[in-house]
């Protein structure tokens, strides 16, 4: 018979919920929520959405929360659009606007031409009111409380800004609807608000959607309506393989990995993680999901001089 933490296991859901968040929410409503259907506190998620925003957050549930921090890592890519020709002070439509510029002389060439300017690896300053710490306190916290906040610059990638559509709302103004493949960490509204400052006519974000995050995309995620009626999972090895390359350890390996012991990394293993990652992987492999004979994953992996190096492992209870 199982013993009494095996059985806690059994009980206790476990997996990836894909949300397609709501306009109003914030992504700590959507948390409380899934905490309340699966019946556990253990829920995180990976990558803050604005409540503004909608489209894949991917929550965690149980031992799968272990999962969110590396996740959040991915790539990402998000339809949104920006308003052109007024500046806010949150750089997006929930913000008082703080100046106004007419649109007229900007024609679909000139967005074209500084849209492309944005591909590729530069340096990026965060919203003002974002999420960043500032001696010890959110950027926004300090906005909202009247201080006057700048942020340093960060290394970002974007490796798409298509322009989609063009329209005017109102005479002076013009917007711009996008699609956005970019690294972790860029933030949509400074895209708004520097493609603005490029036009010389300043610019926010009124509409922000994202679609994908890793391989985890829209197809994937449910509404709140949804999940109220069925609390659709997916379980955490098979989250574990959609994300992660897969690695099948031997009996003596799946033991090591267990007690948190690291494995050796072989020239078969590096060849199998060579054949996942194509043309793309570097002389070690990524985070590897390494999993036992009867396919129950035991953990994320790293490699690490010569060695796999558990990162997070999942062989325990939650």
């Amino acid at each position: 018979m199982p013993d009494a933490q095996d059985s806690q296991l059994l009980r206790t859901p476990e997996g990836l919920v894909v949300v397609d968040k709501p306009s109003g929410w914030t992504s700590h409503d959507v948390v409380g929520k899934i905490r309340r259907l699966a019946g556990t506190r253990k829920v995180g998620h990976a990558g803050t959405l604005d409540p503004m925003a909608t489209g894949v957050l991917v929550c965690g549930v149980g031992r799968a929360t272990r999962l969110l921090g590396h996740l959040a890592g991915h790539d990402k890519t998000y339809e949104a659009t920006i308003r052109l020709g007024q500046s806010t002070v949150t750089d997006d439509a929930e913000g008082e606007p703080v100046a106004t510029a007419s649109t007229v002389g900007t024609t679909e060439a000139d967005v074209l031409a500084a849209a492309a300017e944005f591909v590729g690896t530069q340096e990026q300053v965060p919203s003002a009111v974002s999420a960043v710490k500032v001696d010890g306190r959110r950027a926004y916290a300090r906005v909202r409380s009247g201080e006057s906040v700048e942020l340093k610059p960060r290394v970002v990638t974007i490796a798409e800004l298509s322009v989609k559509g063009m329209r005017r709302p109102s005479a002076d103004l013009l917007d711009v609807d996008v699609q956005v493949t970019c690294s972790s960490g860029t933030y949509i509204r400074a895209i708004a608000r520097d493609l603005g400052k490029r036009l010389e006519v300043g610019g926010h974000l009124t509409a922000l959607r994202r679609t994908r995050v890793g391989d985890i995309d829209l197809s994937m995620a449910s509404t709140i309506e949804q999940l109220e009626a069925s609390l659709d999972m997916l379980p955490l090895a098979d989250a574990v393989r959609r994300a992660f390359p897969a690695l099948v350890a031997s009996d003596e390996e799946a033991e090591d990995v267990r007690h948190g012991r690291p494995i050796a990394l072989d020239d078969k293993q590096r060849d199998e993680q060579g054949d996942e990652q194509g043309d793309e992987q570097s002389d070690e492999p990524g985070l590897v999901g390494v999993f036992d004979r009867s396919g129950n994953v035991l953990a994320l992996m790293e490699p690490r001089d010569g060695m796999l190096r558990v990162v997070a492992g999942f062989a325990g209870g939650t």
